[in-house]
């Protein structure tokens, strides 16, 4: 019996109605983007119109369901992928197995493009969770010394979006998948030959760290820090006791021989 002014349990025949509507969506979006009509997803689920929007109010919500589902398969993976042995190799190919999985995706694709202009958001969740766990496979890998520490997760996100989208339009006119991707993981690599990137706008009471650049945490006592961090710090003692070396002592200028 079920208790006064709670609602009753959903019956499993609607339940299984809205596996199987969500299931024929995330198909019918993957193949044919937001344009598929909502007369198909209801053919291809086997159930009428009229059940589709009982789950779903509209198709725009049935569409942000089903996107917001394939990005949390990528959440889950990155998550699984947390505490694996080699943290560089693993972040390279979670990156390239989210691009060329998404880039087959029209539901992605059409999602990505359209957050990219600003106005929509499939599920603010479900991004949040996924950038989350990429961050922490980036910072592992920038750890481990095989990602250049001066590429932050708005970098990586970026990225992928623009690769996504080069690899899609690719993929469409048939040329072979994985060369944009390519370039998008040799750009974030660690190298001598890299091009050290522009550095971002300062905020008027932001402090950078005087040897890389970065952001400084701001002391809560004491004086303003001057580095990010203890390698900083060492790389700017190692300098300052190279230019004592090296300079003239006092009176040596002055010397006649």
């Amino acid at each position: 019996m079920v208790a006064s002014g709670m609602p009753a349990p959903a019956r499993a025949d609607a339940r299984r109605n809205r596996e199987l509507v969500l299931q024929a969506a995330r198909t019918a979006f993957e193949e044919q983007g937001l344009g598929v009509p909502l007369g198909e997803i209801a053919r291809r689920a086997g159930v009428g119109a009229g059940t589709v929007y009982r789950h779903f109010p509209s198709k725009d919500a049935l569409f942000r369901a089903s996107v917001a589902d394939r990005v949390r398969l990528f959440t889950d993976t990155a998550r699984d992928l947390a505490d694996t042995a080699d943290p560089v190799a693993v972040f390279f190919r979670f990156l390239a197995s989210v691009v060329r999985l998404a880039s087959r995706n029209k539901a992605l694709c059409d999602a990505l493009e359209a957050a990219g202009e600003g106005d929509y958001q499939p599920s603010p969740q479900a991004e949040r969770d996924f950038a989350e766990a990429l961050d922490v496979l980036l910072v592992r890998a920038q750890e481990a010394g095989g990602v250049r520490k001066d590429v932050g997760l708005d970098d990586v996100l970026a990225l992928l979006v623009g690769c996504l989208s080069m690899e899609q339009r690719r993929v469409s006119s048939g040329a072979p998948q994985g060369r944009m991707t390519t370039l998008m993981c040799d750009g974030l690599r660690v190298g001598r030959g890299v091009t050290k990137l522009p550095r971002q706008v300062q905020s008027r009471n932001e402090t950078r760290c005087e040897v890389c650049g970065d952001p400084v945490s701001s002391a809560r006592t004491g004086r303003p820090a001057r580095f990010c961090g203890g390698a900083c710090r060492q790389k700017a003692h190692r300098a300052r006791a190279r230019a004592a070396r090296t300079a003239p002592t006092p009176g040596e200028g002055g010397r006649r021989g």
